[in-house]
C-alpha cells in the first residue's frame, strides 16, 4: 500500500528582472541540439535531441572518460609512454603528431587528445587502455550503455566516420554531464587555449574559450557528414542565490566553425538569462520523519544524497510545489541510504523532477514482542 503525503513549499526568489514566464528559445541553425543545466540535470530546450548522427571528434569525450578512469583506478599512469602503434602513427585527420621512435607521455597524449584533437593520440590511449581499438571502442559501447546513453554506438576512439558510429544530442549531453562531474581533476584541461608538443603549437578549436570567460569546455567536432558541431559547458553565478550554474550546450551540425561558436553562445546565453535554479533542500538537510513498523525505533527521519535543487522559468520560482510520496508501510530492518520515498517536484501541476527519499539512519528490527504487536495492529491498519 502506498500512502501519499503532500508537502506543498512555496519557494520566494528574488530574480535579477522579472521577464515573461515562458521565453522561447532562439532560432538555432543546426540539425539537432539541446540544452542542459547540469546543476539540476534538467534538460532546458531541444530540437531534434533524438535525431541519431555522425558524432566526430565528440566522440573523444568518451574516449577521455574511459582514460580518465583508468587514471583513478591507477590501471594507466601519467607519466607511462605507451608504445605508438602504425595505426596510431598512419591516423588520418586532426594530429599531435606522435612519433615511433620517442613515444609521448600519458599526460602529453591526453593534452594532445583534448587540446589538439588528435587521432593519433587517442589511438594510442585506447591501445594503452584496452590492447587494441576495437577492444577500446567495445569498452566505449558497456560504459555508454551503462550511463543510459541508448541510441549511441561506438566504433572507434576518434570519431573517423563509419556508418555503425553514431550518438544523439542527448546522449552526448549526458555523457559531457558525467565527465564533468566524474573527473574534476582532469575537466581543467578543457579550457586550455593552445598546447604545444614537438615543438607543435596548436590551439584549442573551442572558440568560446576565447570570448566567453564563463565557458571552460569541452569539446569540437568536424566531419563532411557531420558538419561542425560543438559541446561547450559554461558556469556562471546566478544573483543572489549563492551558488552558481552549469550550463551544458550541445549544437551538432552547423555549417561552419564560426556558426558553431555563434549558435552555441546563443544557446549559453539563453539558458542563464531565462532561467533560475531553485534550491529545495540543502545538502544533508532533513526531509521529515515517517513512521516504522517492527523496528527498534518508531520513525526514521528522511533525507536526500545531496541538495536538491530544480530549474525553472525566471520568475516562476514562487510556483514551485513539492510532494512526498513514501513506502508504506515502511517496516524494519532499514538500512541507511534505502529508498524510503520519492520526491516530486511540480510546477504548474507539470512534474519537472524526481528524487529518491532516502533513510537518513538505519533502523534495526524490534524484539518478537515489538514484531508481534505491529504485525497484529498492521491487519487492521489502513
Amino acid at each position: 500500500m502506498i500512502r501519499r503525503l503532500f508537502a506543498a513549499f512555496a519557494f520566494a526568489f528574488v530574480a535579477a528582472a522579472p521577464v515573461a514566464a515562458q521565453i522561447a528559445p532562439p532560432s538555432i541553425a543546426a540539425r539537432s541540439w539541446l540544452l542542459l543545466d547540469a546543476t539540476t540535470g534538467q534538460i532546458l530546450a531541444s530540437h531534434e535531441p533524438d535525431m541519431k548522427v555522425e558524432p566526430a571528434s565528440l566522440t573523444k569525450l568518451m574516449t577521455a572518460h574511459l582514460v580518465f578512469k583508468a587514471l583513478e583506478e591507477k590501471r594507466l599512469g601519467l607519466e607511462q609512454r605507451p608504445m605508438v602503434s602504425t595505426a596510431a602513427y598512419k591516423a588520418i585527420g586532426s594530429r599531435m603528431f606522435v612519433d615511433p621512435a620517442k613515444p609521448a607521455t600519458v599526460e602529453e597524449l591526453v593534452n594532445g587528445m583534448i587540446v589538439q584533437s588528435g587521432n593519433d593520440a587517442s589511438i594510442v590511449l585506447a591501445e594503452a587502455v584496452a590492447g587494441t581499438e576495437d577492444a577500446f571502442a567495445q569498452q566505449m559501447n558497456a560504459e555508454a550503455q551503462r550511463l543510459g546513453m541508448r541510441s549511441t554506438q561506438f566504433r572507434n576512439s576518434t570519431g573517423l566516420p563509419d556508418p555503425q558510429h553514431y550518438t544523439t544530442a542527448q546522449d552526448l549531453s549526458l555523457l559531457a554531464m558525467r565527465l564533468i562531474i566524474d573527473h574534476p581533476q582532469f575537466y581543467p584541461l578543457y579550457s586550455k587555449r593552445e598546447y604545444s608538443y614537438n615543438n607543435i603549437k596548436q590551439p584549442n578549436r573551442n572558440r568560446l574559450l576565447a570570448i566567453d570567460p564563463s565557458v571552460d569546455g569541452l569539446k569540437t567536432g568536424h566531419t563532411e557528414a557531420a558538419g561542425y558541431c560543438l559541446i561547450a559547458s559554461a558556469r556562471r553565478e546566478q544573483p543572489g542565490a549563492g551558488f552558481s550554474r552549469r550550463l551544458i550546450s550541445v549544437v551538432l551540425g552547423t555549417t561552419s566553425e564560426t556558426s558553431r561558436a555563434i549558435e552555441s553562445q546563443k544557446l549559453l546565453n539563453y539558458g542563464f538569462q531565462n532561467f533560475d535554479s531553485v534550491r529545495l533542500y540543502a545538502k544533508d538537510q532533513p526531509a521529515g520523519n515517517y513512521e516504522v513498523w517492527k523496528g527498534k525505533a518508531n520513525t526514521v527521519a528522511g533525507g536526500f544524497d545531496g541538495e536538491v535543487l530544480v530549474t525553472v522559468p525566471r520568475g516562476q520560482a514562487d510556483k514551485v510545489k513539492a510532494e512526498i510520496e513514501r513506502v508504506q508501510p515502511l517496516v524494519a530492518p532499514i538500512a541507511q541510504g534505502q529508498r524510503i520515498g520519492t520526491l516530486r517536484v511540480k510546477l504548474d501541476d507539470r512534474l519537472i523532477v524526481e528524487r529518491p527519499l532516502l533513510a537518513a539512519t538505519a533502523i534495526e528490527p524490534a524484539g518478537w514482542i515489538g514484531r508481534t504487536w505491529d504485525s497484529v495492529r498492521l491487519m487492521f491498519a489502513k
